[in-house]
This record gives structure tokens, sequence and C-alpha cells, in this order.
């Protein structure tokens, strides 16, 4: 697949040169794409941390022939099509119930970067766009690697040297940028996972007088004896009779049977 390679890379956010319209702004960001073992699909994943130090993983497949296929993920839709308009721009569109739900396009700029804009559409139509800048993790060859890289001559010492030392000097603090972010995100994730595990303590000593199903969604009370009540009916549902002080949150069965606050 031709026309993926100039896509085929680890890309690092520029936090500062992004524009947003719809959902939270990204402190840091890795968005990577990959071909498929049979070359015919590219995998998109992504990887960033919100202003408020919240983690979003993401990662889809997509087959860029132009044709629609099926698609899981309903928060994005429930048909994707894709297609490269270009060696340098690849376009993905997601449907639901045949209406327009998101339109990504991924686009090479002159200096070698990846520009991705996302048109999302709400219910009545309406077209909500942000755009994100990324740069690729490169390494020092003696060749360009871009598709607007300058040809390195090796004609002078002196010029080669100061050459190979300045790109030494951008890879390395690239390296050290994204080395920093990553840690960032884990650090974050730690912290999700931790506080999954406090709730799911709490949980599991709480009365439940049912099977929990995994994937479902339950109501978590405080009893006036200060025990807790795991509950398959919502706060707004008990009517008068309420068997519990305080409403603690709703929570979701994961398949690793922690639980999540929803």
């Amino acid at each position: 697949m031709i026309e993926a390679y100039n896509f085929l890379a680890s890309w690092q956010l520029f936090p500062e040169k992004g524009t947003y319209e719809f959902g939270n702004r990204p402190k840091s960001g890795i968005y990577k794409i990959e071909l498929g073992s049979t070359g015919k699909q590219v995998t998109i994943s992504m990887n960033w941390v919100s202003l408020e130090d919240q983690a979003f993983a993401s990662q889809f497949s997509i087959t860029p022939d132009s044709d629609w296929y099926p698609f899981e993920d309903i928060a994005l839709g429930d048909a994707v099509k894709a297609a490269f308009e270009s060696q340098l721009q690849l376009k993905v569109w997601f449907t639901k119930d045949d209406k327009p739900m998101l339109e990504v396009i991924h686009e090479i700029t002159p200096k070698g970067y990846l520009r991705v804009v996302h048109h999302h559409f709400n219910e009545r139509g309406e077209k909500f766009t942000n755009e994100e800048i990324y740069h690729k993790q490169l390494s020092v060859l003696p060749y360009s690697a871009s598709v607007s890289g300058a040809v390195i001559k090796p004609n002078e010492a002196g010029v080669i040297r100061h050459q190979a030392l300045s790109a030494m000097e951008e890879q390395t603090n690239m390296q050290l940028t994204q080395i920093r972010q990553q840690i960032e995100l884990l650090a974050v994730q730690a912290k999700e996972i931790q506080k999954r595990k406090e709730l799911s303590m709490l949980i599991y000593e709480a009365q439940i007088g049912f099977v929990p199903v995994i994937g479902q969604t339950y109501f978590l009370y405080e009893k006036e004896d200060g025990t807790c009540l795991l509950s398959l009916v919502g706060p707004k549902e008990w009517g008068r009779s309420k068997p519990y002080k305080n409403f603690i949150s709703a929570v979701h069965l994961l398949a690793d049977h922690t639980w999540k606050e929803i």
C-alpha cells in the first residue's frame, strides 16, 4: 500500500498548534498509524491526556478502498469508509443510521507534519471542527526522511557535522519530550487504576442481592448504618421509599471485574 508510507509513524502532538470546537483540549498526545499484517488495513491508535489530567485511548482499523464496512464502536458510528485521496491525504468517514457522525482528514503538510482535522456532526447535523498538528519521530539519516526533507550532500565536513549535530539535538529533544509525555500518561492511567481498585473494594464489601453482569451499569448507595448497597434501581426510580441515606454513584462493571465510576 504505497499511499500509506508517508503516514506510517508514531506522531507526537503539538498541543499549542491545535484548535478545538468539540470535546476536551489535550495537553499531550501520541497518534500512531500502522499497516496491518495483511497489508490491506491501516490501524490508527490515539493516546492523549487532557488539561484536567484525564487519560483517553482509542484504536480502530480501516480498509482504505472507498467501500463501507460495519463498525463496532457505537460512539463513532456503525459504518466506516476510508480512502487515500492522494499520497499526502487520507480521509475516513463514520456514519450512524446513515447519518454523518465524523469525518477525519489526515494530511501531510509541506513541512512534513501530520495535520489531522476532525469534523464532528451532532444530531441536528451541525458541524464542529477540531484541528491537530503532529510531528514525526525521526532518526538521524544521511538522506531525506520526509516529503519536505532537505537533501544532504557530503561535500564539506564542517557543513555535514553541523547538520548532523543539529539533527541529533532536534531528535533527542523530541524523544525526551515524548518520554515525558508518556510518563505523564502512565501516571494518569495509574491513578485511574488505583481509583477503580478502591471503588471495587467498596462495592465488593457492599450488600449485593444479584449477580452483576460485565458491561452493565448499576447504582451504589450508602445506607443509614454506614454500609453500602449495590442496586439495579436508579436514584430517581425509588419513589418515596428510599432504602438508603446517600446516593454515591452510578458504576460500570468492566471485563477485568473492576468497577468504574460513571
